[in-house]
């Protein structure tokens, strides 16, 4: 198995990303899964939801799967439970992602083995706005109420 991501590995990330898909993306501003895509967007990222169960979240369309997107994908950030994340991290192999983020208490080796064995770097457990914050990069998400 590959490694995890370092910091100075996260830090090279932040700089090189324009497009992230979040699948599990909220339209309840009182979610994670809401103001941490919010917070990216507000960055500079492009922000593709990623939800079968909304059309739109935060002003962008959503889409049912990963493989719905119609366009390139940085980094497939994921607000689902574990074990859901090999299968979504499948699906980023297929689109290409470069990097599979599972947010913070979301941990699967099998996604994670998945994800190196198809070239990805892998983050799990870690919270992609927060990290944002305490590499120095933004002031970070607000979260719910």
């Amino acid at each position: 198995m590959g490694t995890l991501a370092t910091y100075d590995d996260m830090r090279r990330i932040y700089a090189e990303v324009k497009t992230i898909a979040v699948v599990g993306a909220s339209d309840d501003p009182t979610r994670a899964a809401h103001n941490v895509p919010a917070y990216l967007k507000e960055q500079g990222y492009r922000v593709i939801p990623v939800n079968p169960n909304r059309e739109r979240v935060l002003d962008e369309k959503s889409y049912p799967t990963l493989l719905d997107i119609e366009e390139s994908v940085d980094v497939v950030d994921v607000f689902r439970p574990a074990d859901e994340a090999p299968e979504i991290a499948r699906h980023a192999a297929e689109i290409g992602a470069r990097v599979l983020w599972l947010q913070l208490g979301i941990v699967s080796n099998e996604a994670a083995e998945i994800a190196f064995e198809a070239g990805m770097e892998v983050i799990m457990d870690r919270c992609m706005g927060q990290m944002h914050a305490k590499l120095g990069l933004g002031p970070g998400p607000v979260h719910g109420i």
